[in-house]
């Protein structure tokens, strides 16, 4: 059984996507475990546990994810630190699991010089294994191979992978949408796997609308109020993804019979216009099982752009 930590410096770069395309691209029986969540109570596990108490706790869960599999994916928390008051961070993970780390790290160079940098002199502070590091999200991967590669290892990090930015890869589902904005989902159900790659603001008359370039855009989702008949109407007749309805106004019956024609989803919310799409942009791009197509291309990008015979 082999046990690998997948961490990253900050939140956001990508450790689920890195572990599920590993775990396709290897073929291996995998199990994973996020000992440490970002929802988690830290007062609630205090209480709990001391630190023996916990990391007979870790132990165990490892011990019933990990039979019968032939590699663990262990990913930390939002950082490095996360979860350190309770005996899970990075570092205590490694020490307590005995299991190499792999950081992601992601973002401009200098980021990626900074958390490089960093992880190389803090691991050997700590005394963990650090077993290299995978940049994420590289907007040109041939330049940093050139420009950057041979500094990054001769600083003693072993650079595992370097995996371009794929836009396809940030897009929401409208049902993830509707679960992160605790939303009412009142018409087209169907359509929920619909993907959004663009956002319009409905805070103009529909002739107004339809004539901005950004409302012919395929993939959009339109924020506006359940007030706005019009705006509503001329979204269903368009290439939409989804509505979301703002202020818990309710719109015509003739509108959501529309909608569930076409399976677009209305969404109906309690905020108002700003709020929602404030809400919106928040909203982190996560993995969901029924994504086969991010799946099917986090499995390319890792056989063709990570070293998979250096990670395991």
């Amino acid at each position: 059984m082999k046990r690998l930590i997948v961490a990253s410096m900050h939140k956001g770069a990508g450790k689920t996507s890195v572990i599920v395309g590993l775990s396709k691209a290897l073929g291996w029986r995998v199990g994973y475990i996020k000992p440490f969540g970002d929802r988690f109570d830290h007062a609630k596990l205090r209480y709990m546990y001391d630190e023996e108490g916990m990391r007979a706790r870790l132990q165990e869960s490892v011990s019933r994810v990990e039979e019968g599999k032939e590699i663990l994916f262990i990913e930390g928390g939002a950082d490095l630190i996360f979860g350190g008051s309770v005996y899970l961070d990075v570092f205590s993970l490694a020490r307590n699991l005995q299991a190499p780390v792999v950081v992601v790290t992601s973002g401009d160079i200098g980021t990626i010089y900074d958390d490089i940098s960093y992880v190389r002199k803090q691991f050997t502070i700590e005394q963990c294994a650090l077993h290299g590091v995978i940049a994420n999200k590289v907007a040109d991967v041939e330049d940093f191979k050139s420009a950057h590669l041979a500094e990054f290892n001769a600083k003693g990090v072993r650079v595992l992978g370097i995996i371009p930015y794929r836009a396809e890869l940030t897009t929401l589902e409208m049902g993830y949408l509707a679960e992160s904005l605790f939303a009412k989902v009142i018409a087209g159900e169907n359509g929920l796997w619909r993907v959004v790659k663009q956002v319009f603001i409905g805070a103009m008359s529909a002739d107004s609308a339809m004539r901005h370039p950004a409302f012919a855009q395929e993939h959009k989702l339109i924020i506006t109020s359940g007030d706005r008949s019009d705006l509503v109407l001329a979204a269903l007749e368009s290439n939409t993804s989804g509505i979301v309805l703002t202020n818990n106004m309710m719109p015509p019956a003739n509108i959501i019979s529309r909608a569930s024609e076409r399976n677009i989803p209305l969404l109906l919310v309690s905020y108002d216009t700003y709020e929602t799409a404030k809400r919106v942009d928040a909203i982190e791009p996560l993995l969901t099982k029924d994504a086969t197509d991010k799946i099917a291309l986090l499995e390319q990008l890792i056989r063709e752009h990570v070293l998979l015979s250096e990670i395991v």
